[in-house]
């Protein structure tokens, strides 16, 4: 799926976590392009001033992805003003660090499961049966190289990342033969408001606006995964490969994100 300006007229591209980070960068890059974009996150200033610097007609829509009412109304607003989108991306995404012995992290385990696994799940339903009628469409889930394998500190992040990977394969398979193509995208470090509070080093960081332009060349082409950058594919194979008493020593003291952030 091409979205030049000599293909179709005025793609529709539903977009959720659009307020900041890597959902911001994305919403500049489709709009750029003539899609019709319905912008989805918890907070509707931020969401007003985004479509307010946007080129072309836009929906703000307010809603949290781990609230699935939300989303539905959100995903009805859009269809009745610019009917199913052409490309639906789950960008929405929290991370904390949590430790399993802390008791109070249990909330923060289920808060980032929701957000991060669930939420896609319910970001996604809403436009499966019209996209399947339709035969066409994009249905896109951020996951992370975090997902490969489980980092220390990072309990709950790194198991929602693995579980989209997970569902986006299966939600692949399920959807083989119809038109849709589901691509399952694994980003390294992007520059965002959630690295932002990373003390440790993070190679390959890139920026924003760089990894939206990427990620957006893997949608079009409608890749089943794809990681950015590509040196972090290579990255992620190396640890997928190491043995588990290896890597186990690696990381026991890696850098770890801080627990107790906002989600």
């Amino acid at each position: 799926m091409s979205l030049s300006a000599g293909s179709a007229p005025r793609p529709r591209v539903f977009l959720t976590g659009a307020s900041s980070g890597l959902g911001r960068a994305f919403a500049h890059y489709y709009a750029r392009r003539g899609a019709c974009l319905g912008l989805v996150a918890r907070r509707a200033e931020m969401l007003r001033a985004l479509c307010d610097e946007l080129p072309g007609e836009h929906l703000a829509l307010t809603a949290d992805v781990g609230d699935r009412h939300q989303l539905q109304a959100a995903a009805d607003r859009y269809i009745a003003r610019f009917g199913a989108p052409d490309i639906v991306i789950a960008n929405a995404g929290v991370s904390t660090g949590t430790l399993t012995e802390i008791a109070a992290d249990l909330d923060a385990f289920e808060a980032v499961l929701r957000t991060n696994l669930l939420g896609m799940v319910a970001t996604f339903q809403p436009f499966v049966d019209a996209m399947r009628a339709r035969g066409s469409g994009r249905l896109v889930g951020v996951a992370s190289v975090a997902g490969v394998r489980g980092l220390p500190g990072a309990g709950a992040y790194s198991s929602s990342k693995a579980a989209a990977i997970a569902y986006l394969e299966s939600l692949r398979v399920e959807l083989r033969g119809s038109g849709v193509r589901v691509v399952t995208l694994a980003p390294g470090y992007v520059a965002t408001p959630m690295t932002a509070v990373n003390t440790y080093p993070m190679p390959f960081l890139l920026d924003a606006d760089v990894a939206a332009r990427r990620m957006a060349r893997a949608i079009a082409a409608g890749r089943s995964y794809a990681v950015v950058p590509w040196q972090m594919g290579v990255v992620a194979k190396l640890l997928r490969m190491l043995p588990d008493p290896l890597f186990d020593a690696l990381f026991a003291r890696a850098g770890r994100k801080t627990r107790g952030l906002p989600l």
